[in-house]
C-alpha cells in the first residue's frame, strides 16, 4: 500500500538548480546554497551534500542548531549561520566552526568573552551586516558597521573580519527602484570598507538579485528559493530555467457515492448539487495541507485536475471525482508535483492562498516521510521520517 502521505526529493534537480544559477555568475563569484529551515523542508542534509556536489562552496543556516546539526552529519566546508544569536548559541555555532553575523559592540563582546572562556572557539570569523533597508537585523550607519569590521579585522580576543552582507527586500518584485536604492547604499559601503580591510568577502544577493541584477552579485551570492526549484517571484519555475524538487503525493483511501445534499467535512461547507463520486485521501493540515485549502485547492489524480471539496481536517481531505469516475481506493494522488499530462506547482497552490511558495514547502510537517531520489532512481539509504 502507499504511504498516506509522502514527500519526495529529486537531489538531482537541486543539482541542476545550482548549475543553473551558477551559469549567472562571473568566475569570480562564489555560490552560497541557503539551508535553513531543514532546506525549506527538503531536509538540509542532503540539501547541502546535493548543492556541494553541484559546485556550492559556501552554505547558509538561520540558527547555531541548525549549523551544528550540518556538522554532526559530516557536512563540510564554509557554513554562515545569519540570524541573530544569543550568548549560549553563539558558543554552539562557533564550536561547529561557522561565520557569524555581527552588527552591534554587545555581540562582539559576547564573541570575545565566549572565546576568553573557551579559546578553542576562536578565531571568530565575523561578517558585519549593514541594514541597507530591510529594516531588520543590521546597522542602519555605514560609519558604524565599518567601526565593527575594522575592531574585528584587528583580531583582538580572537575576533577576525570574514566579511560584509546586507539583505535585499524588494528584489523579487518588478519595481527596481528599491533594490536599486539598497544596492547603491552597500557600494557606497563596500568601496571604503574593502580600503580599510581588505580581502573581506562582500555579498547581498538573494535568489531573486542572482537571477536579475548581476550588480548584486559581488563576491558571493545567497540562493535559497532557486536552489529548491522555487521561483523567487512566485510564478512559474520554469521561466528562469528551474526545475521543482520537491513532490508531495497521498493516495484515495475510501471512494464513495455521494446523492444530492449529501455533505463532506466539519462544518458542511460542501453539500453536493448533483450525484457524484468523493474521494477520501489521508492527508490533511498535520501535515502541512493549510486549511485555507478548503474548496480551494485541486488535486492530482488519474492525470486529471479534481477540486478539493469541503474542510480540510487535521488528518483527511475530499475529493470531487464527478459522477462518471471510475477511480479506485490505492490511487495515487498528486498535490504538488506532476501526474500524467498535468502539473501543480508550490506557485499555483500559494496563489490560491494569497502566501508564496516558501511557506508551502516549509509548511510540509515532521510527520511526512521524505523520500531520496535522482532523476527516478531511489536512494536506498537516503530517507526520513521529516525534518529533524
Amino acid at each position: 500500500m502507499p504511504l498516506r502521505a509522502r514527500a519526495t526529493i529529486n537531489l538531482a534537480a537541486i543539482e541542476r538548480n545550482v548549475t543553473r544559477l551558477r551559469s549567472e555568475l562571473s568566475s569570480r563569484t562564489a555560490f552560497c546554497a541557503v539551508v535553513k529551515a531543514d532546506g525549506y523542508g527538503h531536509g538540509a542534509t542532503m540539501a547541502a551534500r546535493a548543492a556541494q556536489s553541484a559546485g556550492a562552496g559556501w552554505l547558509a543556516v538561520a540558527t547555531a542548531e541548525e549549523a551544528a546539526a550540518l556538522r554532526r552529519d559530516g557536512i563540510s566546508g564554509r557554513l554562515l549561520v545569519m540570524g541573530a544569536l544569543s550568548a549560549s548559541e553563539l558558543e554552539v555555532a562557533l564550536r561547529a566552526q561557522a561565520d557569524i553575523v555581527a552588527w552591534d559592540d554587545r555581540f562582539l563582546a559576547d564573541v570575545s568573552a565566549a572565546i576568553g572562556r573557551e579559546p578553542s572557539l576562536g578565531p571568530a570569523r565575523v561578517h558585519v551586516k549593514l541594514d541597507t533597508g530591510m529594516g531588520r537585523l543590521g546597522t542602519r550607519l555605514p560609519e558604524r558597521a565599518r567601526e565593527l569590521a575594522e575592531r574585528a579585522a584587528a583580531g583582538g580576543a580572537g575576533l577576525t573580519v570574514a566579511g560584509a552582507m546586507t539583505h535585499l527586500a524588494t528584489a523579487d518584485e518588478e519595481d527596481r527602484e528599491f533594490m536599486t536604492l539598497q544596492l547603491a547604499r552597500f557600494a557606497a559601503f563596500v568601496a571604503e570598507l574593502r580600503e580599510a580591510v581588505p580581502g573581506i568577502v562582500v555579498h547581498a544577493a538573494n535568489s531573486a538579485a542572482t537571477l536579475r541584477e548581476p550588480a548584486s552579485h559581488h563576491d558571493l551570492v545567497r540562493c535559497g528559493i532557486a536552489i529548491y526549484g522555487g521561483d523567487p517571484a512566485n510564478r512559474d519555475p520554469a521561466d528562469h530555467g528551474l526545475e521543482p524538487a520537491m513532490a508531495l503525493d497521498s493516495y484515495v483511501a475510501a471512494v464513495r457515492w455521494t446523492r444530492p445534499g449529501e455533505s463532506a467535512g466539519y462544518g458542511r461547507r460542501f453539500t453536493a448539487g448533483e450525484e457524484t463520486w468523493l474521494a477520501t485521501l489521508p492527508i490533511g493540515y498535520g501535515d502541512g495541507v493549510r486549511r485555507a485549502f478548503t474548496n480551494n485547492c485541486d488535486v492530482l489524480i488519474g492525470g486529471h485536475r479534481h477540486p478539493l471539496v469541503g474542510t480540510v481536517s487535521m488528518d483527511n481531505i475530499t475529493v470531487d471525482l464527478g459522477p462518471e469516475s471510475r477511480v479506485e481506493p490505492g490511487t495515487p494522488a498528486v498535490l504538488i508535483g506532476r501526474d500524467g499530462g498535468e502539473r501543480q506547482t508550490a506557485e499555483e497552490l500559494a496563489r490560491r492562498i494569497g502566501t508564496i511558495n516558501y511557506e508551502i514547502i516549509c509548511g510540509i510537517t515532521a510527520r511526512v516521510p521524505r523520500e531520496y531520489h535522482r532523476d527516478g532512481v531511489e536512494l536506498a539509504d537516503a530517507s526520513s521520517t521529516g525534518p529533524a
